[in-house]
C-alpha cells in the first residue's frame, strides 16, 4: 500500500489517478476534503483507506507501506497563521520523516519553489546546506518548506538514519485540471477560461519595471502530467535520493500562456493590460525558472511537454468540457 497525503488536493489527486490508471488501488490518502468540492477531485478514482491528518499518526502505527508520497500542506502564499503552518508544513512532516526511517520506507515529498523567495539568488538545484540557507523565502509557506529541507540535509550532514530512499521536489508553476478549488491559488488558465470562451477581454497586468514589456513576466509552466511523471520515476527508482526542481528549465511569459489557451479555443487573443496593485509591485517575481540538472544527473530523462501542447491539452480535455475533473 502507499499513503499520499494530500491525496485529495491538485498534485495528489493526479498522483492517484496516475496510480489508478497504471492498475494500483492499494493507495491510502490523508487528507482534509472541506466544503469547497475538492472530493470531486476524487469522484473517479479508487482507493484503499482515507484517514484524516488528525489521526495519521494512530493509523500509521504499526504499519507497513511501500512509500509514502508527502504532499499534503497549507500550500496558500498568503497564509498568516503561523501555528497551523508549522503544525502542518513542518511538525507533521518530521513525523512522517521520522516514520519512514524507523520503517525503512522511502519517502518523497513536496518542498516548493518558494523557497527561492524573490529568485535573486537564482534557482540553482544544489541542495548543500550553504546552497540552501542562502535562499529567503518571501512567505510564511515558502519558509516552513525552507526549514524542513533544511532539517532533512542537516541529518543528511550529521550523517543520521534517514529513509531508504527521500527525496524533496520543489515544484514550479504547475496547472492542470483538479486545481479548481484552489480559488486565486489556480493557474491563470483555469482563473481566465471562462471569460476567454465567453468572448470577454483577460486582463493581465502591465510590467512595473524597465525593459520588460507588458505580459512578459515569465515563469516556469509545468504542466500536472509532467510533475506526477517525476514523482511515479522516483518511486521506481528508490535508488535515488535529494532535493529536485520540478519545472521545465524553459520560462515563458504570462501573454504567452494567454495566447495558448486562445488558440486552443480557436479565437484570437484578446488581452488587455492593467495597472499591478502598489502593494505587491515591490515583491512581484517577474521571472522564474528551475535548474533541473539535478534531476537529470539523477537519470530523469523524460521530456516536458510544450507549453502550447500543455494549454491544448488542458483545454480540451478537461477546461473545455461538461465534467473538467481527471
Amino acid at each position: 500500500m502507499l499513503l499520499v497525503t494530500g491525496g485529495a488536493g491538485f498534485i495528489g489527486s493526479n498522483v492517484v489517478a496516475s496510480l489508478n490508471e497504471a492498475g494500483r488501488a492499494d493507495i491510502a490518502i490523508s487528507d482534509v476534503l472541506g466544503s469547497d468540492g475538492k472530493w470531486r477531485n476524487l469522484a473517479r478514482r479508487q482507493i484503499a483507506d482515507f484517514v484524516s491528518p488528525s489521526e495519521l499518526r494512530r493509523w500509521l502505527d504499526g504499519r507497513k507501506l511501500e512509500a509514502v508520497i508527502h504532499l499534503g500542506a497549507i500550500s496558500s502564499t498568503t497564509a498568516t497563521d503561523g501555528d497551523a503552518v508549522i503544525e502542518n508544513n513542518f511538525r507533521l512532516s518530521l513525523h512522517l520523516l521520522d516514520w519512514c526511517t524507523a520503517a525503512r520506507t522511502p519517502f518523497i515529498y513536496a518542498s516548493s519553489a518558494a523557497t527561492y523567495g524573490d529568485g535573486q539568488q537564482g534557482y540553482s538545484d544544489d541542495w548543500t546546506q550553504d546552497a540552501l540557507k542562502r535562499l529567503k523565502p518571501m512567505n510564511l509557506y515558502g519558509w516552513s518548506k525552507q526549514i524542513f529541507d533544511l532539517a532533512v540535509v542537516e541529518r543528511v550532514r550529521r550523517k543520521d538514519k534517514l529513509p531508504p530512499q527521500w527525496a524533496g521536489l520543489k515544484f514550479f508553476n504547475v496547472f492542470g485540471p483538479n486545481e479548481y478549488h484552489k480559488g486565486e491559488m489556480m493557474s491563470l488558465v483555469a482563473k481566465r477560461f471562462d471569460e476567454a470562451k465567453a468572448g470577454k477581454t483577460v486582463r493581465l497586468f502591465k510590467s512595473h519595471r524597465p525593459g520588460i514589456a507588458d505580459g512578459d513576466q515569465r515563469r516556469d509552466f509545468i504542466y500536472v502530467d509532467d510533475a506526477i511523471a517525476v514523482v511515479r520515476w522516483l518511486v521506481e527508482t528508490p535508488a535515488v535520493s535529494g532535493i529536485f526542481n520540478v519545472g521545465t528549465g524553459v520560462a515563458r511569459s504570462f501573454r504567452e500562456l494567454m495566447n495558448a489557451m486562445f488558440a486552443a479555443l480557436g479565437r484570437a487573443p484578446a488581452i488587455e493590460y492593467i495597472d499591478m496593485p502598489a502593494s505587491i509591485r515591490d515583491s512581484y517575481q517577474y521571472f522564474t525558472q528551475a535548474e533541473t540538472a539535478n534531476l537529470r544527473r539523477a537519470g530523469y530523462n523524460a521530456d516536458f511537454t510544450p507549453l502550447d501542447a500543455a494549454v491544448k491539452r488542458y483545454v480540451e480535455c478537461y477546461l473545455d468540457r461538461a465534467n473538467p475533473y481527471r
